[in-house]
C-alpha cells in the first residue's frame, strides 16, 4: 500500500497545472522514466472529453505499452477555444503526433462548424442535404483545403488534416447505418432486424439508429455487435 501511495512522486514534477489545466510538461522525461523512447512515430494523440472533464492521452502505435496521460481539465468543454489550449500546453507543435477523437474533437481540431452543416466532411465536399444522391453519387470532390470562410470551415485548422486518424468506431456505427438503410424496408433483412431489436421504433430502425438516447421503454443497452 505505500508503495502505491508514493508511486506518483517519481513522475510529478513533470506535470504542472495552469488555466484549471493539469498537462504534461516535459512528454520526453515521462517516457524515458516508464521506459519508453520519446519517438513521436510510435504514438498517437487521444483527445475525448466526458460531462466533467477534458482529457489528453498517449496510446501505443501497437498497443504494446501502457497509455500515457498528457492533460486533464475538470469543467472543461469540448471547443475550439479548449484544443487550442490543451494543445499548447503540451507542445503538440514540437511532437506533431498523430491524433484521433471522436467526430465532434475532429471537426473542432480541423476548425470546422459544428451541428447539421451541409460540408461536414474534411476529406471530401461530401452534401450532407442532398439525400436523394446520397446512395447514388458515391464520388465527391476531394476537399483541396480548409480556408475558414468556406465549406462550413470557421477557424484555422489547429493541426494538419493528414494527422488524422479516422476514429473506427464512428466507421463502424456510420457503415452499419448506411447498410440498414439501403435495405429493402419489404424484405426479409429488415425485417429480421425488426423482429431482432422489438424495442427500438421502427423510426429508429428505418434510419439505422441503434444508439443513443433511448424511446420510452427501451432499453438503451441495446445495440448492433
Amino acid at each position: 500500500m505505500c508503495f502505491y501511495r508514493g508511486r506518483h512522486e517519481e513522475l510529478k514534477d513533470f506535470f504542472s497545472q495552469e488555466d484549471g489545466i493539469v498537462f504534461c510538461n516535459d512528454v520526453c522525461s515521462v517516457t524515458e522514466v516508464l521506459g519508453h523512447e520519446c519517438n513521436p512515430d510510435q504514438w498517437r494523440l487521444f483527445i475525448d472529453s466526458s460531462k466533467v472533464s477534458l482529457k489528453v492521452v498517449l496510446i501505443h502505435n501497437r498497443n504494446r505499452f501502457l497509455s500515457v496521460p498528457l492533460a486533464h481539465a475538470a469543467n472543461m468543454k469540448e471547443s475550439y477555444e479548449s484544443m487550442k489550449l490543451l494543445l499548447g500546453k503540451i507542445k503538440y507543435d514540437e511532437f506533431k503526433w498523430k491524433l484521433f477523437g471522436d467526430l465532434n474533437v475532429v471537426a473542432l481540431l480541423l476548425g470546422m462548424q459544428l451541428g447539421y452543416t451541409k460540408y461536414c466532411c474534411y476529406l471530401c465536399e461530401w452534401d450532407s442535404r442532398d439525400k436523394k444522391n446520397h446512395y447514388v453519387n458515391i464520388l465527391r470532390p476531394k476537399r483541396t483545403s480548409l480556408m475558414p470562410g468556406e465549406k462550413n470551415v470557421v477557424n484555422p485548422p489547429l493541426v494538419p488534416s493528414e494527422k488524422i486518424y479516422l476514429p473506427l468506431l464512428h466507421i463502424k456505427l456510420g457503415l452499419m447505418k448506411n447498410f440498414v438503410k439501403g435495405r429493402d424496408k419489404t424484405g426479409r433483412g429488415f425485417e429480421y432486424l425488426r423482429n431482432k431489436f422489438p424495442n427500438v421504433s421502427d423510426a429508429k430502425i428505418k434510419e439505422g439508429i441503434f444508439t443513443g438516447p433511448p424511446d420510452q421503454g427501451t432499453d438503451a443497452r441495446q445495440t448492433v455487435r
